[in-house]
This record gives structure tokens, sequence and C-alpha cells, in this order.
């Protein structure tokens, strides 16, 4: 009998044999020369734990309450695209494995499934997540869906309309979304794959998208060119204020480092923002969001709402951050292989894994509650 994965490292290990190259580095890949990437992974080494003893942590609540909505543990799926490629049904997958763990699940503007995909799975916390294209109509019908599905909490991405340059997926394409001749080759290498993603339904689409899209550009590379087409290269604080008066309901930033910016977020009526440079795939060469975490935690107060993603793949990870600040933690990647993997039971491990991390690292630094953590529990080593 298989031995289920013991870490995340495990299940990427995994994930890389189940997926043929093209899919993997795509999930993998960060922009140029992914020193961004790799600083993502290895910020975390700067802060070790200053463990207190006798302390009775033989109880412990990991519960916290985010945009008015209680959560069992301080995290979140994060919004991914284009998640079929994965799997067949990867974003349901992931969904549903959110809901049995009482966690929150953000769903990404270029999901393979529909907002009303996803909201037929009945979600308690269906956050969903934004890119503001050029064509309002389309902006504001995606805002106007997401709406009527229940989502309560908008994410609106402000980091990614110029695209990083993401040399992997170059190899991997003779042109946008067209696999040079090695990747086909290695496609055929990998028969599982074509039979978990591609016969079900054939190549993955942009559901969310398909309302607006040309029937003829439907799937694979025509959807991706409407996408690029479509992202809104102007986007500014002009372009949130006119999203804060569409949506009613709790409005978090997602893609800021700048303090100054993260502040100026708050100001415009945001409800929180998301610490994140992308997973690596941006600009090559930005700070990671662990780096700001304590001086934007300074700078906004105590009150204010920071959610934070980028190189999480350790609970001991994520207890760090909430030690320095954020309010819960974004899961992208992690996640991602669990599906890849083995697709629901996958994913369920992959959340499975980073709780049980989490709830083992908050008895041994003696905390009954994510609330007692706090920076007093580390030591920088910068």
């Amino acid at each position: 009998m298989k031995r289920a994965a013991l870490n995340i490292e495990e299940l990427r290990r995994q994930a890389r044999c189940a997926l043929p190259r093209f899919a993997f580095s795509y999930l993998e890949g960060g922009a140029d020369d992914e020193q961004t990437l790799k600083d993502n992974r290895e910020v975390f080494a700067r802060w070790r734990f200053i463990p207190p003893v006798l302390t009775d942590s033989s109880q412990r609540d990991l519960s916290v309450t985010l945009c008015g909505q209680t959560l069992s543990a301080p995290l979140l799926i994060a919004p991914t695209g284009y998640n079929g490629m994965l799997r067949f049904g990867a974003d349901a997958m992931l969904a549903r494995t959110a809901k049995r763990a009482g966690i929150g699940y953000i769903q990404s503007t270029v999901s393979t499934a529909s907002i009303e995909e996803i909201a037929a799975e009945n979600l308690p916390q269906h956050w969903f997540q934004l890119y503001v294209l050029k064509d309002r109509t389309v902006t504001t019908g995606l805002l106007d869906r997401a709406k009527a599905a229940g989502c309560t909490t908008l994410v609106v991405s402000v980091d990614a309309v110029h695209f990083g340059n993401r040399e992997k997926d170059k190899r991997n394409y003779r042109r946008p979304m067209k696999l040079s001749l090695s990747s086909l080759v290695d496609v055929a290498l990998h028969p599982g794959w074509v039979w978990r993603t591609l016969k079900p339904a054939g190549m993955p689409g942009f559901g969310n998208l398909k309302p607006y899209v040309p029937a003829d550009k439907q799937r694979g590379a025509g959807g991706a060119s409407y996408f690029s087409e479509q992202m809104d290269t102007r986007l500014n604080w002009e372009t949130l204020a006119w999203i804060r008066s569409q949506w009613q309901g709790a409005l978090l930033i997602k893609g800021i480092l700048a303090p100054a910016d993260a502040q100026r977020a708050l100001d415009a009526g945001a409800d929180g923002i998301v610490l994140s440079n992308h997973g690596g795939r941006q600009l090559d060469g930005s700070v990671s969001a662990m780096e700001v975490l304590p001086e934007i935690r300074q700078l906004c107060g105590a009150d204010a709402t920071l959610l934070i993603d980028s190189g999480f793949r350790r609970g001991t990870d994520v207890v760090k951050a909430l030690a320095l600040g954020a309010n819960a933690v974004l899961l992208g990647r992690p996640m991602l292989y669990g599906v890849a993997a083995a697709g629901e039971a996958g994913a369920q491990r992959a959340l499975e894994i980073i709780l049980q991390e989490v709830d083992r690292t908050l008895a041994q630094l003696g905390c009954t509650s994510v609330n007692q953590l706090g920076p007093h529990l580390l030591r920088s080593q910068c």
C-alpha cells in the first residue's frame, strides 16, 4: 500500500511525475532567473522560533474571523488560473476541499470552472478574485455574477497587468498555447495525464470568460489570447475607486508590497490587502511578501486585515507569518501539487499536512490560539 505523502515536497515530486513537462513548468515556474521564486522559500530561514516551556497547550483553537466570516484555521486556498490543465475538475476539487476543512476558497477570474459551477458546491466561504479587464461590461458582468453566486469578498489583483517573463513556458511552446514538438512527445509519454485531464472534455477553457469570448476562441490559445488582450494595463487608483463603488461586500487588494501602497489602499476603502509577489511569477528581483510584512503591519496598525502568500510550503512558514502580523495565509502551489498528484484526495492531503504542521507548531510554542502568536516568539537572523 502506497504511503501517504509526509510533506508538501513529497506531493510536489508526485505532481512532477504525474504531469507532462509543460504543465509542471507552468505550475512551478517563475519569471526571468527565478531569483524571487527562490527567495520566497529562503526568506523563512531569517526567523527562528523562541519556544516557551512549561505552558499548557494541550487544547488548541486555530479558528479566525476574516471579513466577517469564521474560518476553522487562518488559511485560504489561493486563486489560481487554468487548473483544468492539471486535472479535469481541479477547481471543484479544491473548492470541496476548502468546504470540508472550513477554510476559505478564492476563485480566480481565469479558473477553468465558472463562478456558477463553484457556487453549486454551496461553499460557506466563496470569495472571488478579479482581474480588471479593458471592457468594463465584462468586468461588471463578472462582478454581478459573483454577487449572484453569493461571493461575499472580492479580491482584486493589481500586480499582473503586465505579464512576467516566464521563460520555462516559452521553451515549451512554439507560440502561445501551441506546444513544441518535444512537448508533444512528452505528452505522449504521460497517457495517465491525457486520460485524467483531456479525455473527459478535451482541452480546458476559461469558464468565467465563456460568455464574453467568441465561440472560436473558447479553449486553449484563443481564450489565452482574449485574456491577454483584455488585461487593463491602465489600472490605477481611480479604477480601484470605481470598483469600490460597484462592490458592496468586503474588498481586498492583492499584490501589494510597497508599504505606502498598503496604507493608500486602506485609505481608499479597501477592507484589507494581500501581500504577494504573485509567487515569483511577475517581477524577478522583487522583495518577498514576508520581508515587508512587519513594516506594513506596523504602518497599517493592529486592526488592518493583512493576508499573505508566496512561498509557503510548511506549517512553520504559516506560523511565522502569523507571528509577524498576518491574519491568514493563502495557499497556492501546495494545493496544486496535491490535486495534480492525486486529485481531490491529494488536495485534501496537502491541506491536512499544512493544518497538522500549524497545529503542532502552535503546541510547541505553548500557544492555545493563533491570537497568542506574536513577534516575541521569533528571533530575526538578519
